[in-house]
Parts: C-alpha cells; structure tokens; sequence
C-alpha cells in the first residue's frame, strides 16, 4: 500500500540550535498573542543575554515571523522593547501597552492590516465587505435568480452586483462551485481579481487565493477573460490567471479539483509548506513549519477535513518532524 506521502532526505539542525529556535519563537507569540507585563520584557531581555547564540536565534525567529506575512512591524521595534524594559520608573507589575512596548507600530500599520491582515487572523475589508462570507472550515450555499446555485468553500467572501443583461458574481477571496442552467436565457458574469468569467450555461469551480486564480470547468464552457487576453473552457479542463498573465487551458480531472464538496483534501506531487497553507484554511488555529527543508519535501494523499489532525500525526511519523501546540492555536513543525 503506498504511503500518502513521498519523502526526501534532508538536513537537520541541531536539537540545541532547533531548541533555541523554538524558545525563541515561543517568545515571540508571547509578544503577538498575550498583554505583557514590564517583567515579562524584562525576562525576555534576560534571555537574550544569555549568549550569542540566544540572540541571534531570537534574530532569525524574527526573520522568519516577516517571512511568514505576519505583521513584522509590531515585534521589529528592538529598541523599543530594550527602552521599555529598561524603564525603572514604572510599577513592576504595571501592564505596558503593546503599542508603547512595540514602539507604536501597529498605529503606523493600521491601514495595511486593514487591507491585508496577517496570516489571516481577522478578515480583510474588503472580506467585511461581502454580501455572503464562510469562516474557517465553514461552507454555505445559496441559490441565485433561480438559475445560479452557488456552493461556498472555506475561508469565501461574495459580493453580488445586479445588471440589465444578468447577475454578476464577485469572488473576493475563497473558492466557489457555481452552476449555471441557463433557464433565465441571460449570461452569468463572474468576477475574480482582474479577470471575468461569463457562461450561459456550465458548472464550475473559481479559486481565488493569495493573488491566483484558478477556473475548473466540470460541465458545459465558459469564456475567460483577463486585460485582453481570453479563453473558452471546455469541460474537465482548467486555465489559471495572475499577475504573470493568463495560462492555456489544461486537461484536469474535475472530480478532484472539486473534491472539497465532498470534505475531502486531495493533493499529488505537492510540497508540504503549499499543502500546510491550504490545510490552514480549514483547520482551526495556524500550522507553521520552522524547518524550510521540511516544507519541502513532496505530499502525496488525500485527507478529511473533519479530521485534519489526522494531518499533522502523519507528518510526524513520515517525516520525523517534531510537533508543538502553542498558545493561540499555533502549531510548530521543524
């Protein structure tokens, strides 16, 4: 029987390199996630005294938190932090603000955050904006002008828009099924990132995630159009657009590129760290993978949502990666 996963070998780091890693990322979710008390800077400022090696892993856990499109800016402030801890003249046990502790850099990115916020732990505004939204894990439907049925994934923001010649759709983020009969005799416009989409009759699925567009034609044709380049999809195939441009069409197997609809995740040849981000979008908390060999190697399987903790015992048994539960929901993977 073949196992869900594929492996590749790679290089460890050392358990006390990877210990002091893991110590260090601890503190900064303590910085993110929880009110923080004058001796916890100092504690913190303790730590990183240590050695050479504490701060510099303090340093490279900061690093990777930006890499991760996290708000960087509310822990990047150093100095802000060493002031503040070094304030004798306030109580001991007196609670610091995190603006004042952060050096005021959540109100210097608060418009930002507004727009794109961090690892997606609150919706965006324009997410606030839809007229239909799922939250983690969630899916809904709803039937539209009789002839448009819409099935919503996880993590879906819709917002409708009426016109004289038919309804139009606007994918905000998310996914979506939608099946067009064609009863009303007026064409269905679907609206995602800079692209549209227009059928009179057809049921696809449209993945709009981080910046990409996908369109998955199960049944009948659709015409996508992106700036001024455009094409007609057939059934059982698929054509993606980004900022890179507009993808010729590609044969696909529907029945998997829908297979959410029936709560399954199915993924072929994919790496870990693309897998744990879509496995994100299901699971409650956040999955982080500390180890960039690790996000590499190739997945292969398919997995329940509603057991996707199945998930992370799996990685652990395959790929002897070690597994911590943090405060907030966030899992570490290295």
């Amino acid at each position: 029987m073949k196992n869900q996963f594929g492996v590749t070998e790679a290089n460890e780091m050392s358990s006390e390199s990877a210990s002091l890693r893991n110590e260090a990322f601890d503190w900064i979710v303590r910085l993110k996630a929880s009110e923080l008390f004058e001796a916890d800077v100092e504690a913190l400022r303790h730590w990183r005294n240590q050695s050479l090696e504490h701060e510099e892993a303090f340093r490279a856990a900061m690093r990777l938190w930006r890499n991760l499109g996290v708000a960087a800016r509310e822990i990047a402030d150093e100095e802000a932090v060493r002031a503040a801890a070094c304030d004798a003249a306030r109580p001991p046990r007196r609670v610091l603000a995190r603006r004042a502790v952060l050096g005021g850099a959540i109100a210097g990115v608060g418009g930002y955050l507004l727009v794109k916020p961090p690892l997606g732990l609150w919706p965006s505004l324009g997410e606030l904006s839809a007229d239909y939204r799922t939250g983690k894990g969630e899916q809904r439907s709803f039937v539209l002008k009789d002839d448009v049925s819409v099935q919503m994934n996880t993590e879906t923001s819709l917002a409708l828009r009426s016109a004289e010649d038919g309804p139009e759709i606007v994918i905000i983020s998310g996914e979506a099924a939608i099946t067009k009969t064609g009863a009303s005799g007026k064409p269905l416009r679907v609206l995602a990132a800079d692209g549209r989409l227009t059928t009179e009759r057809a049921s696809f699925d449209t993945r709009c995630v981080g910046g990409r567009v996908a369109v998955t034609c199960v049944e009948g044709s659709i015409d996508v159009q992106q700036n001024q380049h455009s094409v007609r999809l057939q059934a059982d195939h698929q054509v993606s657009y980004s900022s890179k441009g507009l993808s010729a069409p590609v044969h696909v197997d529907p029945a998997e590129a829908t297979s959410w609809r029936s709560g399954i995740l199915v993924f072929h040849d994919r790496a870990l760290s693309e897998v744990v981000d879509e496995i994100n979008r299901y699971r409650p908390g956040r999955i982080v993978i500390m180890n960039a060999e690790l996000g590499r190697r190739v997945v292969n399987g398919a997995f329940y949502v509603k057991r996707l903790d199945d998930f992370l015992d799996q990685v652990q048994q395959l790929f002897g990666a070690r597994v911590r539960s943090l405060p907030a929901g966030l899992t570490l993977l290295s």
